[in-house]
């Protein structure tokens, strides 16, 4: 084998280097005197030699030039070989006026020798090591054997990403162009490879075998981002995408790093602007209590919270282990930070009194609820037991305790609900409403859609169906839900909440709704299955209390804007806390009897427009 695993000694390197060097200087002569060299410099030419080589050998052994593995040569190693060669030329040419003053009037080498060898020498040294390093690559991963791979954006990612492609021999690609969003790219070649147009991809996978897309642009627009990977999942190639700078190992990119992309680029939108100061006005130094804090929304407010300086975060879960968890996260990313972290229920209002009256908390995130809509419909009295005597034992309490800002974790499922879950979230919005009237406490609602990576999100259930083979299940054919990232709905609760004044509903932009049928077949296929082919999508028929189609707004309600465009007010209609209060707390009651019937139709009573769909409870409506 040509090169073996085990690297040359190092000797042979350094005698190399000393062979070429010392062409270097002949050719420097020669060069110099025009391929003849006249006798007068012969002596001197002899002299100076032995010194010559002495100072090059010197210098190689103190700049450990032969040190590298030649065949991983890279610009660390040819900046060294520069200032070696520089450094033994600087200290020739230093020895020149000592020899000519002080010694019998002649320079020890001209000049233009010293300046003409060292530019040889720098070329020859570094081509070998780069001759070298092309050749082990050829051999091991030869060009013709290389599949082909385009990289989305044109610019200092990319072009680190083609370097990574071409300086690792264990991959078995080759850069066959670029694709750029800025038209004014297209034509031009960067490294090599032709730049093309963000339009052009679907032509090129069409008329080239490519085996890979790879998605090099740090910070992409996630609307180009989704249309790159969209085009290139229909033409069945694959997706990869390089991570973020602050994980590449030790600063550099491998190409071990880039990984499949996940359906959450397929679902990104454009970044939602937040104006920061107005959440940091309102917790810097303050006491914030948010429960539900072991889950998704929870603990993300939590993260986000602490970054804004909060004179003390309460963290609230009747969850342990998931706490425990959280705990050792925050105070390992925020050693400063001054938290309490509260196993406790919602439900157990001499609980929670104890923690009101311990911490006293300014601003209140209420998460905590049951989400799931099959298990409340089997379960409502669970469903009113934490979903409304929670919120109601919460909200008393901060009325009590004179909390300044309460806010309340709604969902879509809570407009026109068509089970259970949504129907008590809505229960839940109602009382927080109506106690808007009882003190200072502001009681703020926000409602959105369906959270990427949520526990109860359909994402992680279609994963764990992929990775067991199939098939993966799908309720409704027709079926779509809206979707948003984790860290994008708490920033907008954080800031929905610092700009509420009491007694509103935030509803959020939640960008396009998505046919969940179409989100299965794109996990499918990113996950390197053909839908239908290789796995089965099974619908299995709508769930008790599921709908087709998730709103964010009564038919009822309207909306009016906000100093952010995309937060709306929704305006509904108002109840006073004394009715509301009657009402639920005969509900409440209902419970203790464990009649779900009963229950049910003393929520329909509450929330009118609450029609049950393939459940049981269907009887119940008019």
């Amino acid at each position: 084998m040509i090169f073996p695993n085990r690297n040359v000694p190092r000797w042979i390197i350094l005698l190399i280097d000393t062979f070429i060097v010392l062409v270097s200087f002949f050719a420097a002569y020669m060069l110099r005197f025009e391929f003849s060299i006249p006798e007068i410099e012969i002596v001197p030419l002899l002299f100076a030699l032995p010194l010559f080589m002495v100072v090059r050998i010197t210098s190689f052994l103190i700049g450990r030039t032969y040190a590298g593995i030649i065949r991983y040569t890279g610009t660390t190693d040819s900046l060294r070989i520069l200032k070696v060669i520089l450094g033994g030329s600087l200290f020739m040419a230093a020895l020149n006026p000592l020899k000519y003053y002080l010694w019998d009037g002649w320079y020890f080498l001209p000049f233009s020798i010293l300046i003409i060898e060292a530019l040889i020498s720098s070329v020859l040294l570094i081509a070998f090591r780069l001759s070298v390093k092309m050749l082990y690559v050829e051999l091991r991963n030869p060009r013709s054997e290389r599949e082909r791979v385009i990289i989305y954006g044109a610019g200092e990612a990319g072009v680190i990403t083609k370097r990574t492609i071409d300086r690792d021999a264990g991959t078995k690609y080759t850069a066959f162009a670029f694709i750029d969003d800025d038209r004014a790219k297209r034509g031009k070649r960067m490294e090599g490879a032709p730049i093309y147009h963000t339009d052009e991809l679907a032509s090129l996978l069409e008329k080239e075998e490519i085996a890979h897309i790879i998605l090099s642009i740090q910070k992409p627009d996630p609307v180009n981002r989704r249309r790159v990977i969209e085009t290139a999942l229909t033409y069945k190639t694959d997706v990869l995408n390089v991570p973020p700078v602050n994980r590449w190992i030790n600063g550099e990119l491998s190409f071990k790093q880039m990984r499949q992309v996940d359906i959450d680029d397929l679902l990104g939108r454009n970044p939602i602007r937040l104006d920061d100061g107005n959440t940091e006005q309102q917790l810097r130094g303050k006491t914030v209590l948010v429960t539900g804090a072991a889950g998704s929304i929870g603990s993300g407010l939590v993260r986000q919270i602490a970054r804004y300086g909060p004179g003390l975060l309460v963290a609230l879960d009747q969850a342990e282990s998931p706490m425990y968890e959280l705990d050792n996260e925050m105070r390992h990313a925020y050693p400063e930070l001054k938290m309490e972290t509260v196993i406790g229920d919602i439900r157990r209002k001499e609980r929670l009194e104890n923690v009101f009256k311990t911490f006293k908390p300014d601003v209140v995130y209420h998460a905590a609820a049951y989400k799931h809509v099959p298990l409340m419909e089997l379960n409502p009295g669970e469903a009113v037991f934490t979903n409304v005597l929670g919120t109601k034992n919460m909200t008393d309490l901060a009325v009590a305790y004179g909390t300044d800002t309460f806010v309340l974790i709604s969902t879509d499922k809570a407009v026109n609900p068509t089970g259970v879950m949504g129907a008590t979230k809505r229960t839940a919005e109602i009382y927080a409403q109506a106690s808007d009237s009882r003190g200072k406490t502001k009681f703020i609602t926000t409602r959105f859609g369906n959270v990427l990576g949520s526990n109860g999100s359909v994402i992680p259930l279609f994963r764990r169906q992929i990775e067991a083979g199939g098939p993966v299940t799908v309720t409704h054919p027709e079926v779509t839900r809206y979707f948003m990232t984790i860290p994008e709905a708490c920033a907008l609760v954080l800031e929905a909440g610092a700009m509420g004044e009491g007694s509103e509903i935030f509803v959020f932009d939640m960008g396009e709704s998505v046919k969940i049928i179409d989100l299965a077949r794109q996990m499918i296929t990113l996950s390197g299955y053909e839908p239908g082919k290789d796995m089965e999508i099974e619908i299995t028929g709508l769930r008790p209390g599921e709908k087709l189609y998730e709103e964010l707004l009564n038919d009822a309600e309207n909306t009016l804007p906000t100093h952010h465009p995309q937060i709306k007010r929704a305006q509904v209609r108002p109840n006073t806390f004394t009715e509301v209060s009657e009402q639920i707390d005969t509900l409440i009651a209902l419970f203790h009897a464990q009649d779900n019937a009963q229950m049910v139709q003393k929520i329909k009573a509450i929330v009118p427009e609450f029609k049950s769909m393939n459940s049981e409870f269907s009887k119940f409506d008019a």
